[in-house]
């Protein structure tokens, strides 16, 4: 007999044994969907991420006082001190010393090199916006920026227009609002919002604009804003935030370049010495996205351990209902070696039942955990997520826990006596 009629012989065997097969199938296939499960969420994940916190884009920065920490779980941002000592005198620069106005448009002002610069400062997240009788929930965030800070932050007009030079150094109540707040205040329509006068935490304010809608983020919408000038924001909600500038080069290939004449030209500003470290770092949009991702990496470890549990137990399984096979049909086994059946054939078929239950286990099982990982990046509205490497991963793995589940069965079929296992009852 050729491969191929071995092959036919186990199929139809395995087929045969429909609750048994049905039962040890199952087993693989929920340690395979639990592995491909997790892996496809961790990448929608992944893709949220990188959509979230690179909305500036790849050819754009940030100086900041300190380093976002993009963290799951509790934990507090200290501020970071770093010494040195140089000539024994000791040097010490903190990350702890927020970025001033004067800082921040000094900085604007020194800045040469050809980039859109802009400033901005948070105003707080638990702020309420009122219409006539309509309110808002106390959690809108407030931000302060400039006529760049759209443009920098992913932000569009879609009705009236952005903030100008004129706004800034007036530092009047004019501002922006995000969709969501539009839409709750003005439910004849949005454009109504446009020069309506609307209060802030009691502070009556004119709008300018209403913004597009970006739709949420891990449940969190990105409409849920308001943005008004940095100077407004220093005079009527003084929070005591650092400031921010965004950079944004004309090229990708200049992003380098910017950075450095950036940490040069603020270096000068704080009026640090050469030995001193920098108390300012440079944040480029894109990075914080790689840090939310690979702060993902241990959900990836923990599905591999939870499906390589479960394959484990599986091919435990899997080998004892082999054995139970090979005792049940050892008058089988007899008569195809008494009519020349060689003991090498008979090996291969137990064996190939083996890999073909964990083979059928491993697509089951990878279909319902594509299925039941983009059931999760619907919620995140990302697109269909397939991980194919771990698609192959997940037939190598199962074809391997087949052909060492069978391989003892196997051998044990293959060295039955035929004698002896045609007079088996």
């Amino acid at each position: 007999m050729n491969f191929s009629d071995v092959f036919r012989l186990a199929f139809r065997t395995v087929r045969s044994n429909k609750l048994r097969t049905a039962l040890t199938v199952a087993i693989i296939a929920f340690g395979i969907m639990a592995l491909i499960g997790i892996i496809t969420a961790i990448k929608a994940m992944n893709q949220k991420f990188t959509e979230s916190f690179s909305t500036m884009g790849a050819n754009a920065f940030t100086v900041r006082y300190k380093e976002r920490n993009i963290r799951f779980g509790g934990g507090n941002n200290n501020d970071i001190k770093v010494s040195k000592k140089t000539d024994k005198k000791e040097k010490t620069s903190s990350l702890g010393k927020i970025i001033t106005s004067d800082e921040a448009e000094l900085f604007a002002e020194r800045f040469a090199f050809p980039a859109i610069k802009s400033i901005s400062i948070f105003g707080g997240r638990n702020n309420m916006a009122a219409f006539n009788n309509r309110k808002t929930n106390p959690n809108i965030y407030l931000f302060g920026g400039d006529e760049n800070y759209l443009l920098l932050n992913g932000f569009t007009v879609a009705h009236g227009r952005n903030l100008s030079r004129q706004d800034l150094q007036s530092g009047s109540n004019i501002c922006l609002l995000g969709y969501d707040v539009a839409n709750r205040l003005f439910k004849e329509g949005v454009e109504r919002a446009v020069n309506a006068v609307v209060r802030i935490n009691n502070i009556p304010y004119r709008v300018l604009a209403v913004m597009k809608s970006r739709g949420s983020s891990f449940g969190f919408s990105r409409d849920n804003v308001i943005i008004t000038s940095y100077p407004n924001v220093a005079r009527n909600f003084p929070m005591g935030y650092s400031y921010v500038i965004g950079i944004m080069t004309p090229d990708l290939q200049k992003v380098q370049a910017a950075m450095g004449e950036a940490e040069g030209v603020f270096r000068s500003i704080r009026k640090l010495h050469t030995t001193e470290e920098n108390n300012f770092v440079l944040d480029r949009s894109d990075s914080i996205a790689e840090k939310a991702i690979n702060s993902l990496r241990f959900l990836t470890v923990s599905a591999t351990v939870i499906g390589l549990i479960t394959l484990i137990g599986a091919a435990i399984g899997l080998m004892n209902i082999m054995l139970v096979s090979v005792s049940e049909r050892t008058r089988e086994v007899g008569l195809v070696k008494a009519i020349g059946g060689k003991s090498s054939m008979v090996s291969r078929q137990f064996l190939l039942e083996a890999i073909i239950i964990s083979v059928l286990g491993a697509l089951f099982g990878i279909v319902l955990g594509i299925m039941v990982g983009n059931l999760f990046s619907s919620v995140l509205n990302t697109g269909f997520v397939v991980p194919w490497n771990w698609v192959i991963y997940g037939i190598i793995i199962c074809t391997i826990v087949g052909l060492l589940a069978g391989l003892y069965p196997a051998i044990k079929a293959g060295k039955l006596n035929p004698i002896e296992a045609l007079r088996y009852e």
